[in-house]
Order: C-alpha cells, then structure tokens, then sequence
C-alpha cells in the first residue's frame, strides 16, 4: 500500500533566519514519556530530580541538520540528526563537563533562531563524535570547544511546544 500525501507547499513570507540560539540537554534515561501529535510534542515529563541544562550559544557558531537517507532495494528510511556548537574559553569546569557529554547517551533540544525547539535522540539518543578543544594560535584565533553530536531516528525531529521548556530546565 503507498504512503498517501496529505498536503503541499507553498511560498510565504521571507522571515525565517538560520542558526541556533540554545541548546538543553540530558541524559536519555532520563526521558519519563512523551506525547506528540502531528510533530508536536505536547507533553514531555522527565524522571523525578532529572532536568535539561541550558547551553547558551554565540550566534553564527552552530548548526543543525538532519539527513533523510532511504534505502530503496531494503525499503528503510532513517533519519540522521547531526549538531555542531561551540562554547568560547577552555576551562577544567568545562572539560569536565564535556567529559561527561561525551561518555552519554542525551537527548537535546535546539532552539533555533526563529523561536522553536526541536527535540534530537528522542527514542535512541546523541553521542558525541569527533569533538575539538582548540587554543588557536593568533590572538583573535577561536579558543575553545568543537562540539559534535549524532543521532539516528526511526522519524524525523519532532518539535517540542515552547511551553514546555520552563519546566524541563527547573
């Protein structure tokens, strides 16, 4: 049986910008439940105690895509989410910190720049891959993190109702 379209696209307003603003993470285990409906998470809870972290972003720094692949001779499609940020100053807090995103499994919220959050590793999680610290050599050179992360979804990234965030990040 096909897959039946249910609608079109047409062009709007020009108001839409690029990049990415902030970003909330935790670990996956600790995802409670999730409710969503046509794309829209309308209901997130978490274990008791657990919450998401606020990682505040320099814009022009970071970015997010998400890579369609299907496999038509094995009939898959599988959606690939991939996010690249940066946090400026080396420090052992931070070291420490990203230490410990690396050795996770996270779900990630991404709030763009257009004001809407998109959740990554819903149901499989984000692991770091080759991530950088860098000194830089000039004075005005980047000194800082690198950061990468990469998940794979049976669906692509759902978007998370903005009135939800407050309660995710307490």
């Amino acid at each position: 049986m096909p897959c039946l379209l249910t609608s079109g696209y047409t062009l709007d307003c020009a108001d839409s910008v690029g990049g990415i603003k902030k970003i909330y993470i935790t670990e996956l285990a600790n995802k409670a439940s999730i409710t969503a409906a046509s794309g829209i998470i309308t209901a997130f809870t978490l274990s008791a105690g657990k919450k998401f972290f606020t990682y505040e972003l320099q814009k022009e720094t970071s970015n997010l895509v998400e890579n369609i692949t299907r496999n038509s001779v094995n009939g898959t499609t599988f959606y690939e989410q991939v996010l690249q940020f940066t946090i400026r100053k080396m420090a052992a807090s931070l070291r420490n910190e990203i230490k410990l995103l690396a050795q996770n499994n996270v779900m990630i919220i991404v709030l763009d720049r257009n004001g809407k959050y998109w959740l990554l590793g819903e149901n499989n999680g984000c692991e770091m891959t080759n991530s950088t610290a860098a000194t830089g050599t000039a004075m005005g050179d980047f000194n800082g993190y690198t950061l990468n992360f990469q998940g794979m979804e049976e669906a692509p990234c759902q978007e998370v109702s903005s009135g939800l965030i407050a309660a995710l990040t307490a």
